[in-house]
């Protein structure tokens, strides 16, 4: 039986172009048991896992279409395992810049549509202990609750070297058909429905008063971002860099600051962008903006597909002190957290989609060049497992999340908590910017910075490429 889909799941499929891939993924690191053969475990591993070519939905399903359209996901018979899991040899696996070079190249490639829509590449280097898969899903199947879902799923807090089943051939509880609704149900519904609407018009009527300038305090305007060497027409190509945060320190330096972790990353982040842009030679006069996902699922709610809204937030501008910057960061993020909570998710799951449309229409159009982006950057916080994860006895040392490029560019950066680290994963169009490493440098940088600035109100950040209005100084100000 076939699986329905939403029209933001459909919309995924509908975008897709070569350009512009729709697939979402992760970059697992493993260790090898402490005895294994290091030459031989991971084809074996390999071998075994090829062995699965029966899968639960919606691993077992390809897009069935009418004229190009998404209709339902629809179930095959047996996968094909010489396209699902793959075998790659490289010359070392600990090289992480050669390494995401690598991924990058796979990241880049569009997934079969005649297929289901995922792929495992196993990838290891014969002499070293460790070995990493490359896991990449259609954002069509779900978002990234869903698919750290699934991932959690398909790993077990202890080794365990003969029971073992990949996440692809789990079974999984099926939804119960919907009851015909009563009258009075769909009474309620339409109720519902009108409400959602009068949000919606509710937000779309603020943004325009924003417009003119009678309510300042609210969401950023959308198409008002600023341009960049990473904005614009995505093309293909891509780079992608990963890297880890302590966690931990994350929270402590949230909870000293009474602000919230998203927050302080994105103060990491906002800070990093400008210095590589800076690199460039691109300084500007405003705020750059970040795309922020929001999960509208209710608590507990385990429901598949996608259910976010993504809006865009202000971030800093014009103070050198990294804990000023935080602060405007604070604000601006709130103030989004605000309008969240006074609307209906489904109007803003609506807003999103209305905003997002236009975007993918410039995209299509191939005008992307030519209109500001909604936001230069999008970042994502996905919570993972707290503890330990293996791997049939392998374990899990990092899982580095890799998600798709957004209509007019952009950094996209997800991160996922593990056993108590941030382990990021940023990804660009390549068109402009060939490495991301310097970035994921950058960001270390400037989150030391962030938290040695509580205490020492004096640190400053040299340059991070701004136009500042100069203002006279007062007598009696501190030079």
């Amino acid at each position: 039986m076939g699986k329905t889909l939403s029209f933001l799941d459909k919309s995924f499929w509908i975008t897709e172009s070569d350009a512009n891939p729709k697939h979402v993924a992760c970059l697992q690191l493993l260790a090898m048991p402490e005895h294994a053969d290091k030459d031989h475990y991971v084809p074996a591993l390999f071998d075994e896992i090829k062995g699965f070519a029966r899968g639960t939905s919606p691993f077992n399903c390809y897009v069935k279409t009418v004229l190009g359209y998404p209709i339902a996901l629809v179930p095959v018979k047996k996968l094909d395992m010489n396209y699902h899991v793959q075998l790659h040899r490289i010359d070392d696996v600990n090289d992480r810049e050669a390494l995401d070079g690598f991924i990058a190249k796979l990241h880049g490639s569009r997934l079969d549509p005649d297929k289901p829509l995922w792929q495992y590449h196993f990838i290891y280097d014969g002499k070293s202990g460790t070995f990493a898969i490359y896991a990449r899903v259609h954002h069509m199947y779900g978002d990234g609750a869903t698919l750290v879902r699934w991932f959690q799923s398909g790993y077990v807090s202890r080794p365990n070297g003969s029971t073992f089943t990949p996440v692809w051939a789990l079974k999984r509880l099926r939804h119960k058909r919907r009851e015909m609704q009563s009258g009075y149900k769909r009474l309620i519904a339409v109720g519902h429905a009108l409400k959602t609407s009068l949000d919606l018009a509710v937000i779309f009527l603020r943004i325009f008063m924003k417009v003119l300038r009678v309510n300042p305090h609210y969401m950023p305007i959308p198409f008002t971002g600023t341009k960049t060497i990473l904005t614009g027409q995505v093309e293909p190509g891509r780079a992608v860099a990963t890297m880890d945060l302590d966690f931990k320190r994350i929270k402590q330096l949230a909870r000293r600051t009474r602000s919230t972790a998203n927050e302080v990353l994105l103060c990491a982040f906002d800070i990093g962008v400008h210095r590589l842009l800076q690199d460039h030679g691109q300084t500007f006069p405003k705020a750059l903006f970040s795309n922020m996902p929001i999960n509208l699922r209710k608590p507990g709610e385990k429901t598949t597909g996608n259910k976010i809204a993504i809006v865009p937030v202000q971030l800093a501008h014009g103070e050198q002190d990294p804990y000023l910057r935080l602060r405007q960061i604070i604000i601006n993020h709130r103030i989004v957290k605000h309008a969240a909570q006074h609307a209906r998710p489904a109007a803003f799951s609506g807003y999103t989609i209305a905003i997002q449309s236009l975007a993918l229409v410039f995209e299509w159009l191939r005008i992307s060049n030519w209109v500001k982006p909604i936001a230069n950057i999008l970042v994502s916080n996905v919570p993972g497992p707290k503890d330990r994860r293996y791997l049939k006895d392998s374990e899990l040392l990092a899982c580095y999340p890799i998600s798709t490029m957004t209509p007019g560019g952009g950094v996209n950066i997800t991160l996922m908590t593990y056993s108590g680290t941030a382990n990021i994963g940023m990804v660009c169009c390549n068109k402009n910017v060939k490495s991301l490493q310097v970035l994921s440098r950058y960001v270390t940088e400037a989150f030391d910075m962030l938290e040695a600035s509580v205490d020492n109100p004096r640190l400053k950040i040299e340059d991070v490429g701004e136009h500042i209005h100069t203002m006279p100084v007062s007598i009696v100000s501190e030079h």
